[in-house]
């Protein structure tokens, strides 16, 4: 397992634009390759990727565009719903976007004729984070500055409203608790609510602020992971409401948090935007020191691919990927 801890980039891809945000399809679309999409200041580009790693006929990477989406305004998040098919005729492309004019876009492609989208209005601040509910894919939950969390039906309809204490930084539905939503608080508290009861059901602290970023482990339901101040912290919901572990890892404070798709031991953070460059540390709970760091110009956005040890960031004209062992 031991490997570089300062690894260079394995591969990029090159944008026409700053990507402000990246995101891996998580879920299965019937094609041997992966759908990635990334953001830019009036865009949403949809492309698939191969890599060497599970295709030995591929050198490298391969990457593809198959569709660009005018946005019209800066993407700050992007969520893929589980109804994206590229094994059906016509092939079906479903995503929805939050941008800074505080709307939500939910859109709907076969990568021919038929290009839809639809604008969710409510949020009366920054969206920080959207997601699709896992299974089904008939609502999205986003999280504003505007200390609420909502969840939408594919019409636009509010079907939750929760008030948070402090602006909702993240928000995770997962597979296996398709009645429950993740939220995390900027002031440091993570909640799980009951969808049917609409009720709160169990918080989490920090004891640090601010909370910029968390995740709900997609291998073992009971582990949640997220980034305060410069720390990552990791819980262990059934132990207690406070961290289990919990360690220093990026200097100006840190930004993002996300656990690896395939092993429940890993996961990746990044720092701020520095004046020049980003760091991503890949971490796994067996080791003391991150087990790799990479930098990126500027970086913005984090993504695990779904079945591989292999994450990306956003940049400058670029998306940045890098592998990891498991």
């Amino acid at each position: 397992m031991k490997q570089d801890s300062t690894r260079n980039i394995a591969y990029t891809v090159d944008c026409e634009d700053y990507v402000h945000v990246v995101k891996f399809n998580p879920f299965e679309s019937g094609d041997a390759c992966s759908l990635i999409a990334y953001g830019g200041n009036n865009y949403v580009v949809v492309g698939s990727c191969r890599f060497q790693e599970e295709d030995v006929e591929v050198e490298g990477m391969q990457y593809k565009t198959l569709k660009t989406f005018h946005h019209g305004i800066r993407v700050d998040a992007i969520a893929w719903s589980p109804e994206t098919r590229l094994d059906t005729l016509p092939p079906q492309i479903r995503f929805c976007t939050a941008a800074s004019d505080r709307k939500l876009r939910l859109f709907t492609s076969d990568l021919q004729d038929k290009n839809e989208f639809k604008t969710f209005d409510g949020h009366s601040d920054y969206i920080n984070d959207l997601v699709f509910s896992p299974n089904e894919g008939q609502e999205v939950a986003s999280v504003s500055d505007d200390h609420t969390c909502r969840v939408w039906d594919l019409e636009g309809n509010e079907k939750a409203h929760f008030v948070l204490r402090s602006p909702g930084m993240s928000v995770c539905w997962h597979p296996e608790e398709a009645f429950k939503l993740m939220v995390a608080e900027k002031n440091g508290t993570i909640r799980f609510y009951d969808l049917i009861t609409q009720q709160a059901i169990l918080s989490l602290e920090c004891e640090q602020t601010p909370l910029m970023s968390a995740d709900w482990c997609l291998k073992n339901t009971l582990k949640i992971g997220a980034v305060a101040g410069s720390d990552w912290l990791i819980w262990d919901i059934t132990r207690s409401s406070y961290p289990q572990d919990k360690r220093p890892v990026h200097v100006d404070r840190a930004r993002l948090f996300r656990w690896s798709r395939v092993n429940e031991n890993l996961f990746a953070t990044t720092g701020y935007p520095g004046k020049t460059t980003t760091q991503l540390l890949v971490h796994h709970l067996g080791h003391p020191q991150p087990i790799l760091t990479g930098t990126a110009a500027v970086g913005s956005g984090l993504t695990w691919h779904r079945t591989l040890p292999l994450c990306a960031v956003g940049g400058d004209h670029k998306i940045f990927f890098w592998v990891t062992e498991m």
